[in-house]
């Protein structure tokens, strides 16, 4: 059966107080006609779980800018000056965690882990609040999992039934958000016939996919 579903169909499926994993670096691979959509929605109060606050005026920028986001948890917002300005003024919390650390808090989120030790951010404002454990003599950082109730994912190509190929460096957060969240809607610029990819070329299997819509412009 094709998972292949309209716009409207996907935005009704995100309800205000969600937690949202957004793919996309830099919006490099950020499924911008969700994104627009749900601008248009106008769907609140949400939690953002995305590498970055995107630009002013693309991807999750747009939905920042429309203060759809009660809490960010991000990497980097230096490109967004209004995600900024709503982190010093109070309006928006924003968590900024290390790149890495954050794609592990999602990996650990995805398969069921307890969390994951790194060094990472010892000995500054990362570490406060955060359990220490040490190994072999060395301290360590225990950093709890991320999950998601919704991803929204890019790919370059699907087929009916949900088994995705990325593009190059627009794979980044996708592929590890499209296995974490309790629902994932992948948009694609191109949606094929089951068998049309190769088998070899599928980068994430359909078991990590709920729905598809025709996106990419």
């Amino acid at each position: 059966m094709s998972k292949e579903i309209a716009m409207d169909e996907a935005v009704r499926l995100i309800k205000d107080g969600d937690t949202l994993m957004v793919g996309g670096f830099m919006t490099n691979g950020t499924p911008e006609s969700l994104i627009d959509a749900l601008v248009a929605k106008g769907v609140k109060d949400l939690t953002l779980i995305c590498n970055d606050a995107g630009l002013p005026e693309k991807g999750v920028g747009k939905m920042i800018a429309n203060k759809q986001f009660s809490t960010i948890i991000a990497s980097h917002i230096g490109l967004n000056k209004e995600a900024g300005r709503q982190m010093t003024s109070g309006e928006t919390t924003v968590n900024l965690v290390p790149q890495g650390t954050l794609i592990e808090q999602i990996r650990s989120g995805a398969f069921g882990l307890g969390g994951f030790l790194t060094p990472t951010g010892k000995g500054t404002l990362i570490e406060e609040g955060k359990q220490v454990i040490t190994v072999n003599e060395r301290d360590y950082l225990l950093e709890e999992p991320l999950k998601a109730d919704v991803a929204l994912v890019f790919a370059n190509k699907a087929d009916s039934k949900g088994n995705l190929q990325f593009k190059g460096s627009e794979n980044n957060f996708n592929q590890m958000m499209a296995a974490n969240a309790t629902t994932t809607i992948v948009e694609a610029r191109t949606i094929v016939e089951t068998g049309e990819i190769d088998p070899n070329f599928i980068h994430t299997p359909s078991i990590f996919v709920d729905y598809l819509v025709q996106g990419g412009n």
